[in-house]
């Protein structure tokens, strides 16, 4: 029995046009098999490379896509809420454009969901340069010792998660980093599955270590405060009307 009647895709895109065709036909290939209806929702972040124009030609010729674009570059956490904000699917399944999440890992992440409200997906054969996998294992490390986690990769993109409490959250820029973190302080049932992870074939990566050792810690402050302030009384209240 499934637990989702509609599937959203929700994909940011920074300069991909030459991974994005691809992307589209794997997520169809995908979303076929699902047996239920579903869109891809791309969010174009200021590309300055023709994605934009690609991706409105997909919008225009497929009424599964639709194509956002915002007016610059804003970052992948603006682009991901605005996903948030006009997905109409009960389940939302994010991943990055680049081509390095594999879709065919979704099925099998999408099983497991109903008995948990987020599937965050672990790389644990990481297709990167030594400098980014050692700095993502240091990052993910004095993050989960501040936070009380035990997610090996929060830097994932390829997560599906319960729509209804996605859409709850305030991104702020950096927070996409804490998406576990931050569903768990709705009340969702969180749990981590190992995922392929693809060589990028075109483009090239958007984050340095040094920017994201400085960013990551100033955002990881913020989430230790928003942990120690959070109210948690959904549920604890009774109108009596």
């Amino acid at each position: 029995m499934k637990h989702f009647a509609k599937v959203s895709f929700v994909i940011p895109v920074y300069n991909e046009a030459e991974n994005i065709p691809t992307l589209y036909g794997e997520l169809h290939q995908v979303a076929e098999t699902l047996g239920v209806p579903y869109e891809i929702v791309f969010v174009n972040d200021g590309s300055s490379d023709g994605s934009r124009e690609l991706l409105a030609g997909l919008a225009r010729d497929d009424e599964r896509v639709r194509c956002l674009s915002l007016n610059r570059n804003f970052g992948q956490s603006a682009a991901f809420a605005v996903g948030f904000r006009v997905a109409t699917g009960d389940v939302v399944v994010t991943l990055d454009a680049d081509l390095q999440n594999d879709p065919a890992d979704i099925p099998k992440m999408l099983a497991l969901y109903g008995e948990h409200d987020m599937i965050t997906g672990w790389r644990h054969n990481r297709r990167d340069t030594l400098a980014k996998r050692v700095g993502s294992k240091i990052g993910n490390f004095v993050r989960n010792r501040l936070t009380r986690e035990t997610i090996h990769d929060t830097g994932c993109s390829l997560k599906v998660m319960r729509a209804e409490l996605v859409k709850r959250l305030k991104m702020y820029r950096g927070l996409h980093r804490f998406l576990p973190t931050l569903m768990r302080l709705e009340g969702a049932r969180v749990v981590e599955m190992k995922v392929h992870h693809r060589p990028r074939l075109h483009g090239v990566s958007k984050y340095t270590n040094l920017r994201r050792a400085v960013e990551g810690f100033q955002d990881l402050l913020a989430v230790r405060w928003m942990m120690k302030r959070h109210l948690p009384f959904e549920g604890e209240f009774h109108d009596h009307r």
